[in-house]
């Protein structure tokens, strides 16, 4: 099996250091000048809710990397990549890796380490036809955004053990839970040998049922590089009763194949290793 190159290491972000350089500046002068009090508070306030702000975005990078698309160099090949969230489910899953298989596409499951151990034999078919599994956290906290860095590690390492232990493969790629998070994870991940991943556009089927709406705003402005989101696990149901996700996927990957594209794992859009570079993890 192909290495790929291990993530960057960690380097805060321009915003992250302006910040702190901030915070720093803010003390400095309250203590030299003690009557700017107010203008310090409010400039700190005013950095606080644009941290907050970026980290409630789920496509922004100003906390740190984060794939929306696949890279650039990768672009050029005609490809798209379907990531699929929340499972594995044993009553969606298996359909989904069913109509994945009649299209010859390749998807990457975001999965809660949880559902890994409840579903040990549905994760490692997701591995064995071809798939990636990557981290969506052990128990995909809602407040997960609002955790520390110690309880943030503690949420991916336990899923990211869940996964290597079940299918024989170390996760590549980490998604937050709807996609938000903090000015913490960024370290978090890059000691754990993650990358962060959201998505080019999403089609909001945990809550909107009706296939033509999801379909479209998926295929809307369709691109090589994109990467699109469903849910195999909180799928929303259509009026008939049945998972909205699979009503979408094969219009979605037929309309891939009328666009050009062909559906690939994001760990095939990984950068290879450079020669004799330590740590690298797997890709597909």
């Amino acid at each position: 099996m192909p290495e790929a190159a291990p993530p960057p290491r960690y380097r805060p972000s321009v915003a992250i250091r302006a910040s702190v350089a901030l915070h720093v500046g803010a003390a400095a002068a309250v203590l030299l000048r003690p009557q700017v009090w107010p203008w310090a508070l409010g400039a700190v306030v005013a950095d606080q809710l644009l941290l907050t702000g970026a980290g409630l975005w789920p496509r922004s990078s100003l906390l740190g990397p984060n794939w929306t698309r696949l890279p650039e160099a990768f672009a050029p090949r005609a490809c798209a990549a379907i990531t699929i969230d929340d499972g594995p489910d044993p009553e969606v899953t298996p359909r989904v890796l069913d109509l994945l298989d009649a299209h010859g596409a390749r998807a990457t499951f975001f999965c809660i380490g949880e559902r890994v151990l409840q579903h040990p034999g549905l994760a490692r078919e997701i591995t064995r036809r071809g798939h990636a599994v990557e981290n969506h956290s052990q128990r995909h906290l809602l407040s997960f955004s609002l955790l520390g860095p110690s309880a943030m590690a503690a949420e991916i390492s336990r899923a990211q053990q869940a996964i290597t232990a079940t299918t024989g493969e170390a996760a590549c790629f980490f998604r937050a839970p709807a996609g938000l998070r903090n000015p913490f994870l960024e370290a978090v991940l890059e000691r754990a040998q993650l990358r962060l991943a959201s998505w080019t556009r999403r089609g909001f089927d945990t809550r909107n049922g009706n296939a033509d709406d999801v379909l479209g705003r998926l295929t809307k402005n369709l691109a090589s590089g994109d990467i699109l989101l469903l849910h195999d696990g909180h799928a929303a149901r259509t009026a008939a009763g049945a998972p909205v996700i699979l009503m979408v996927l094969p219009r979605l990957l037929t309309a891939l194949a009328a666009a050009g594209l062909k559906c690939v794992t994001l760990r095939a859009a990984l950068p290879p290793p450079a020669q004799g570079a330590p740590g690298t993890a797997p890709a597909l």
